[in-house]
């Protein structure tokens, strides 16, 4: 038995140091494929410096102020106008070029670190994470200590539910009393705000907003159905996230109109609460249907692998399946990102503020490329280009306060900024491909961008996702 028993121990411990192995050697594995977004790697250029000869876009005003410099200093906006008689700065010539404040997206799930250079690859500046796991702290900390180099970055806690609404990728709560322990437990990990999700209830809702008041927290909430929508109009939740729980949750799924008025009067009332529409989610599902061959497309390379074997598999069979078995879910998913497109339409009318968000990272909806397409949507029923631009740029500026000093182009904001050869209040296809762009005053150039896409294309990085995916588990769940 002894002997036995030595075996099995010994059997445990050479497993044991075989997975820390494999572990380890996926960790310098990706390590080593990610390093060109290492600053160290990079061009790092002058903590001081002026542009000049560039056409501002500032967006705080609907305007194109012609023939400026600007002057950039340890990362943020020191000053706007002319500075010819300044010596010993470093210069660079924009040679008549548009510069505007970096895009903003507000609601991605970031997998991977390739993913980052993706986002600046596509001009976005400042990524806010609504998935939430031990790993994007990590990301977090490198990107404030400038190790890495990656979007300006704000991450939520886990999704927060209650106790029916199970699934490995939530957590779960079961009483009040969990629930601000929860809360308080990621606040003072570092998150920089919380995530409440589909099936919080009220009584464990209610606990969270009292702290959320206590402490300041601000709150991202994908509606719950166990409580009115109406009840989400709160101050400290700052957006609210996706159309289509506008359609499921108070319309019922009726696509009606008039039943729409009253939602449309509470964004009124309640300025404090953005809504982050994410009208792209549909879209992909209509091109899952439509598209069979899609899961092939070179485009889902971009994707992480973990991901694009689990999620992106399961929705895809999840829309063929719905369409083998019903002929008229085409019309009908058409039919509702329709209406989406109407709730938008009716909210920029109203004067209601719209912040622009993705829910890239998972599905089918690329990192950094799906933002042109939910911008093109915002131009669809109706806003000027300024007033697209302002979705990704000024309006999440006016929504959390960890983004007030970024969106626009004035003193004292950080120095997030992208430089266009065209115009993008004329065309916004211009702001698809960069000239360069700045990320808190680190400048990378075009070539730099472009090489950020082909290092994220078919990355093979499977196992340590998986490996991160299980620390979750392990340690929120």
């Amino acid at each position: 038995m002894i002997r036995f028993l030595k075996r099995l121990l010994s059997i445990i411990i050479s497993l044991f140091s075989l997975v820390l192995l494999v572990l380890i050697a996926a960790m310098l594995y990706d390590s080593w494929n990610t390093r060109y977004l290492r600053n160290d790697a990079l061009f790092e250029g002058p903590q001081s410096f002026i542009i000049d000869h560039v056409q501002i876009i500032p967006m705080n005003q609907d305007t194109l102020l012609p023939q400026q410099s600007i002057w950039i200093e340890d990362g943020k906006i020191k000053a706007l106008g002319n500075f010819e008689g300044e010596e010993n700065i470093d210069r660079i010539d924009a040679e008549g070029a548009y510069l505007m404040p970096g895009l903003i997206d507000m609601h991605v799930h970031v997998w991977d670190e390739y993913e980052l250079g993706l986002y600046l690859a596509n001009g976005v500046t400042t990524i806010r994470n609504l998935w939430g796991q031990p790993m994007h702290l990590r990301m977090k900390k490198r990107l404030q200590n400038q190790d890495l180099i990656g979007p300006s970055f704000f991450t939520s806690g886990p999704k927060l539910t209650g106790e029916e609404f199970m699934g490995d990728d939530n957590l779960n709560l079961y009483s009040p009393e969990e629930a601000r322990e929860k809360v308080l437990d990621h606040q003072s990990r570092g998150y920089d705000f919380i995530k409440t999700y589909y099936g919080l209830d009220e009584e464990a809702f209610e606990a969270i907003l009292e702290l959320a008041v206590e402490e300041g927290i601000e709150i991202a909430a994908h509606p719950s159905p166990k409580v009115s929508y109406d009840f989400h109009f709160h101050s400290q939740i700052k957006t609210l996230e996706h159309a289509e729980e506008i359609v499921q949750q108070p319309l019922n799924y009726e696509l009606d109109s008039q039943k729409l008025k009253p939602i449309i009067e509470a964004y009124v009332n309640h300025p404090q609460t953005h809504l982050c529409p994410t009208l792209i989610v549909y879209h992909n599902i209509l091109k899952q249907i439509i598209h069979p061959n899609i899961l092939d497309s070179a485009d889902l390379r971009y994707m992480n692998p973990m991901i694009r074997l689990a999620d992106s598999k399961a929705q895809f069979n999840r829309w063929q399946g719905q369409q083998a078995a019903d002929s008229n879910t085409v019309n009908y998913i058409a039919n509702q990102h329709a209406f989406h497109l109407d709730i938008l339409r009716r909210l920029h009318q109203s004067g209601v503020e719209i912040v622009c968000g993705t829910d890239a990272g998972i599905g089918v909806t690329l990192p950094g490329y799906s933002i042109h397409q939910e911008l093109a949507f915002y131009q669809e029923v109706g806003l000027s280009n300024y007033e697209v631009l302002k979705t990704a740029t000024l309006n999440p500026s006016h929504s959390h306060t960890f983004l007030s000093d970024y969106g626009s182009i004035e003193v004292g904001k950080f120095a997030n900024l992208i430089l266009l050869e065209a115009n993008p209040l004329e065309d916004l296809n211009a702001l698809r491909e960069p000239k360069f762009l700045l990320v808190e005053g680190q400048r990378l150039d075009a070539a730099q961008l472009t090489s950020f896409a082909e290092h994220a294309k078919g990355r093979k990085n499977l196992l340590l996702s998986a490996l991160r995916y299980l620390e979750f588990l392990l340690v929120e769940k």
